[in-house]
């Protein structure tokens, strides 16, 4: 079965909320103001305007207390969906025809247009890209994109080395995997930067967690990583993996759904920690009795605090936070912060968490540390339709 790529989620209907709204506006100056020193980072939110088919990038500075304001010249009318940030140009995936469009972050966060790369010319012209993304160094984008010589129904990453100068993209190759299920997620690399997971469950009857070693040249190739489970409870089959977040180190997150093959069990959904050793491979020392359960049952996105201390959980039951042990259990933190559906989410590097909700129309930011947690003046953030979400942390690299 062909997935979806364009990251549009269907979601429930929204929600009722009491929480008054903040609307932000933007203007059509754009100047070239150096960001103000409590600017920490910058937020760039696809959406799709109300009565229209075309979406456009609204950019946001964000202040030291997680307030937003909109950056001079937003929203950018460009016509795009999954991004990517390396600290100098964002880079995003044309919603009309297969290019990876790259824009130069100024040095005020407003996007000026680069290059375009098509993507298609080297695989086989299989539909949409997914999800996109960067090695830790920036130096390497990687595309997900369908696998031609497998009926265009799974999926391979495609590596792309970075033309500095330009943020033109050099092809370099695609990963060798092209298994059923499918990969249909960002990998997530750990702090050696050549090891990277992510995990698939079909309907708790097909999964599998996938391996990536990162080449020298930055080509990414899927290799068989073994992998241990956690022991289920009783009456329970196994628990089947998805959603995979890696700290700065060597330890790695995953959803657990309890299943019993072909179809999942009953029972919440939980979180395992995994460490890799030096070979890639995987390694839990997590049963059941340890991992903790969590509120959301339908989940869209699993993301790692910089420090790996805190990890988050999104989806359609809305958003909660977890302490991060590395090898150790993950431990309970918060409840919902928000029973919002939450599509997609990233982490500054000064304990912001900025989530969207596409079904409700809201932009959320958290300031979450290990001992408390807030939502940031002004949050949520009405914006419509918003389809994804990105986060350059400053300052911006330098030239």
């Amino acid at each position: 079965m062909i997935h979806n790529l364009k990251l549009t989620l269907c979601l429930s209907a929204a929600l009722s909320t009491t929480t008054a709204f903040a609307q932000l506006t933007s203007t059509d100056e754009h100047t070239q103001a150096e960001p103000s020193s409590s600017s920490v980072a910058y937020v760039y939110v696809a959406n799709t305007p109300a009565n229209s088919k075309t979406n456009e990038i609204v950019a946001y500075r964000a202040a030291s207390d997680g307030s937003l304001s909109p950056v001079a010249g937003s929203p950018f009318p460009e016509n795009v969906y999954s991004m990517a940030v390396n600290g100098k140009y964002l880079m995003s995936a044309n919603t009309s025809k297969p290019d990876i469009d790259a824009f130069k972050i100024e040095s005020d966060g407003a996007l000026t247009y680069a290059a375009s790369t098509n993507y298609q010319k080297n695989d086989y012209g299989c539909g949409s890209a997914g999800p996109i993304f960067f090695d830790h160094t920036g130096a390497t984008l990687y595309v997900m994109e369908f696998n031609g010589s497998n009926a265009c129904a799974n999926t391979v990453y495609a590596s792309y080395a970075v033309v500095k100068a330009t943020g033109g993209l050099k092809y370099l190759g695609m990963d060798n995997t092209g298994a059923f299920p499918g990969s249909y997620n960002a990998a997530s690399f750990i702090g050696n930067n050549v090891y990277a997971y992510t995990a698939e469950d079909s309907a708790c009857m097909y999964y599998l967690i996938y391996g990536f070693e990162r080449k020298t040249n930055g080509l990414l190739n899927g290799f068989s990583v073994k992998y241990n489970l956690p022991p289920p409870p009783k009456g329970v089959r196994g628990y089947i993996p998805a959603l995979a977040a890696a700290d700065p180190t060597d330890h790695v997150a995953f959803t657990m759904q309890p299943a019993d093959p072909p179809g999942c069990a009953a029972g919440p959904l939980q979180l395992a920690s995994y460490t890799a050793d030096a070979m890639g491979n995987l390694n839990t020392t997590n049963t059941h009795s340890n991992m903790p359960a969590t509120l959301i049952s339908d989940p869209n996105d699993l993301k790692m605090s910089p420090s790996g201390k805190l990890l988050a959980v999104g989806g359609q039951q809305g958003l909660q936070i977890f302490h991060f042990n590395g090898a150790s259990p993950i431990t309970h933190y918060t409840n919902l912060l928000t029973s919002d559906p939450i599509t997609q989410m990233f982490w500054d590097n000064n304990n912001h968490l900025y989530a969207i909700s596409q079904s409700t129309g809201k932009l959320f930011v958290f300031t979450i540390t290990p001992t408390g947690h807030q939502e940031a003046p002004g949050s949520p953030y009405t914006i419509n339709s918003p389809q994804a979400i990105i986060v350059q942390p400053l300052p911006l690299k330098e030239e």
